[in-house]
C-alpha cells in the first residue's frame, strides 16, 4: 500500500482529500501545517507528498527546502491559488515534481499523483562515491562496509557533497543549501563540520575523500573501489 502524506490547512479540503484517497487504497498521513508536515516528511518514508504552498508555520516552499536540502527525492505534488506562471516556475524550481492549481478535479489529484509514483522506483535513493555510500532513506551512511554515525547536519553536508561529487563546492553554496543562510554569517562553522566529517569518514592508507580547494572549498572525490 502507497503511503501519501498531505500537508493542507484547509480543513474541509483536507478531510476530502483523506477520504478520497483512502478510499483508492492509499495510506494517508495528514498535516496542517507547515512545521508539522517538515517533521513527519523527514521522520517518515512515504511514496508521496501532496503539499499545500500556504500553510501557518513554514510554508510549502519552505518544507520543499527542507526535504530537499536533508536528500529527500520523495514525489511532491505542490498545491496553490497561484495560477501565475511565474509561480508555477517558482514552485517547480523550489522542487516540487508537479503542480496542481486550487480548485482542482480530485480524478485529476489522483492521475498526477499515479505518474509521480510511477517513476519511484526509479529515483535516486542510495548515493555513493567509490566504497563510500549513503542511503537517503534509511539516513545510513557506509564506509567500506562500515555504517558511520553522523549528526543531522554532517548527514546534510554529505549529502551535498555527494551530489556535487568531482566539482568545487564553495562555502557560499554550502551556507546558501544546507543552512540557508549567507556563508559570511557562519565564520567558522562550516570548516568545523567538513574537518569532522574528515574525522569520521576518512580511512589509514587511503586518499582523502574530501579535499581543500584552497581560496575555492571543497570537493567530494568519486575515488576508484579496490
Amino acid at each position: 500500500m502507497s503511503r501519501v502524506l498531505v500537508v493542507e490547512d484547509e480543513r474541509k479540503l483536507l478531510r476530502a482529500l483523506e477520504r478520497g484517497l483512502r478510499a483508492e487504497g492509499y495510506e494517508v498521513v495528514a498535516a496542517t501545517n507547515g512545521d508539522e508536515g517538515a517533521a513527519l516528511a523527514l521522520a517518515q518514508p512515504f511514496d508521496a507528498v501532496v503539499l499545500d504552498w500556504m500553510l501557518p508555520g513554514r510554508d510549502g516552499l519552505q518544507v520543499l527546502a527542507d526535504l530537499r536540502g536533508a536528500g529527500r527525492t520523495v514525489p511532491v505534488l505542490l498545491l496553490t491559488a497561484r495560477d501565475a506562471v511565474e509561480d508555477r516556475v517558482t514552485g517547480l524550481d523550489a522542487g516540487a515534481d508537479d503542480y496542481l492549481v486550487k480548485p482542482f478535479a480530485f480524478a485529476e489529484l489522483l492521475a498526477r499523483l499515479r505518474v509521480l509514483m510511477r517513476g519511484r522506483g526509479e529515483r535516486e535513493t542510495v548515493l555513493r562515491a567509490g566504497e563510500l555510500e549513503v542511503d537517503l532513506l534509511e539516513r545510513r551512511v557506509l564506509r567500506g562496509g562500515e555504517e558511520v554515525a553522523l549528526t543531522q547536519r554532517e548527514f546534510e553536508v554529505l549529502v551535498y557533497l555527494l551530489r556535487h561529487k568531482d566539482r568545487a563546492v564553495t562555502r557560499d553554496m554550502l551556507g546558501r543549501e544546507v543552512w540557508k543562510e549567507p556563508a559570511y554569517t557562519l565564520t567558522n562553522v562550516i570548516d568545523v563540520y567538513i574537518n569532522a566529517l574528515r574525522r569520521k569518514l576518512e580511512r589509514p592508507g587511503r586518499p582523502p575523500l574530501i579535499r581543500t580547494l584552497r581560496g575555492v572549498g571543497y570537493s567530494l572525490r568519486d575515488e576508484p573501489c579496490d
